[in-house]
């Protein structure tokens, strides 16, 4: 059981990664489209932005249905119908601002892996081990990198369907993989009601909404920077487009790298005890960044212990779901938790340019994250530590049921 359980992570987290990828393609080349096709900077916000939402709303019917169905169903159904906007992209839907907005809607399906893949993990690892595994999983998400460090360059080498091409590919390849190999764990609860019924129930949770405003900081600080962080460092610091991408991915692989981290230290530490400590670094890091200090010490520090702490407190928050959300709705909370997080990421780069376009400097901005950050911590201290260990809803005798057999 043991080695099926880690094989069946790997492949989990290399679908993750995948359809990651795969949903992160138009962002590297936003700045292309937006000379190319003379759009404004609303409209290019806009067509990064839309995959985002649609993968970040997708994920709580996706989470749903996996309850339902399983991962093994879900995952190469997700992997395939996302390769249909990725080829559509690519060879034809790039020529006008309604083609790529057509075609990132429906590119957000890929985002929704993430509310297929918790569920999964999480019936097959036993509740001391699920930190760990699940923040393995989540450092899936660094599938947004591999396509900023290679989108772009794929298309100057060869034609814009390149990328588009390859990541096609990939999805196809991993959706044949795992129908042949991917299971759902034994024993795994299957939840009777109808999806309706299921979700208002999952609502009345209080781990959703906790997890929820803690997955908003925590998830929702790393994808606003590793959108906005190229615009920052090339407005506020005068680095070139090259040298703040670059910065920008190593942000993204720290703190992808920090969520099985965080993770493993939930599993032993408790994980509301990593994020009071997360949050607490991201607050320090925001003030020190708000004065705007050189990047060559200070910025760069800052920044780092940034990433490090958010990639923590990702991998905490979901160790926090694990621990608190009954068996058969693991799904369903996820999805509600991982929409909740894609969508704190869409609001702040919105934000910070609006504040720099008002006063010429982004201080109010990182200051405002400050406060967001010491608001999570002090809701950590009170309201997320006096929750139960285990939940209460859903019953406890399919809980220790599912937790004896996954």
């Amino acid at each position: 059981m043991p080695g099926r359980a880690w094989l069946m992570l790997a492949l989990a987290t290399v679908g993750f990664a995948v359809n990651f990828w795969a949903w992160a393609l138009l962002s590297p080349l936003g700045p292309r489209f937006k000379t190319g096709l003379d759009l404004s900077s609303f409209e290019q916000s806009l067509l990064v932005a839309v995959p985002v939402v649609v993968g970040s709303l997708g994920r709580v019917p996706v989470g749903a249905l996996t309850d339902r169905f399983g991962g093994r169903v879900m995952f190469p159904i997700v992997s395939a119908v996302t390769i249909v906007p990725v080829l559509y992209l690519g060879l034809a839907g790039h020529s006008s601002l309604a083609a790529l907005l057509a075609g990132g809607f429906f590119l957000g399906i890929g985002g929704t892996a993430f509310a297929v893949g918790v569920p999964l993990v999480n019936s097959w690892f036993p509740p001391e081990r699920r930190g760990l595994a699940i923040g393995v999983f989540g450092a899936g998400m660094g599938g947004t990198a591999i396509s900023a460090l290679t989108t772009v360059k794929l298309v100057d080498a060869n034609s814009m369907a390149t990328p588009f091409l390859i990541t096609a590919g990939a999805l196809a390849v991993y959706a044949v993989a795992a129908a042949l190999l991917l299971r759902d764990a034994p024993g795994r609860t299957v939840p009777a009601e109808p999806l309706a019924r299921r979700l208002a129930s999952t609502l009345r949770l209080g781990i959703t909404w906790q997890a929820s405003a803690l997955y908003a900081v925590a998830f929702g600080g790393y994808v606003a920077f590793s959108v906005y962080l190229p615009t920052y460092l090339k407005t506020g610091y005068g680095l070139t487009q090259a040298d703040a991408a670059n910065r920008m991915a190593g942000f993204v692989l720290l703190a992808v790298a920090m969520r099985p981290i965080g993770g493993w230290l939930s599993d032993r530490l408790g994980p509301v005890r990593v994020l009071a400590g997360s949050l607490g670094v991201v607050m320090a890091g925001a003030v020190a960044q708000s004065f705007t200090p050189a990047l060559a010490s200070v910025g760069t520090i800052a920044f780092l212990a940034m990433a490090a702490a958010l990639g923590a407190g990702s991998g905490a928050t979901f160790a926090l779901v694990a621990q608190r959300t009954p068996a058969d709705q693991v799904g369903s909370v996820t999805g509600v938790v991982g929409a909740a997080g894609g969508l704190g990421g869409f609001l702040p780069p919105l934000v910070m340019g609006s504040l720099y376009g008002e006063y010429g400097t982004y201080a109010a901005g990182l200051a405002l994250l400050a406060v967001v950050a010491g608001v999570a911590l002090a809701y950590t201290l009170t309201g997320v530590r006096g929750g139960d260990r285990t939940p209460r809803t859903g019953g406890g005798r399919r809980q220790r049921t599912a937790q004896t057999t996954g």
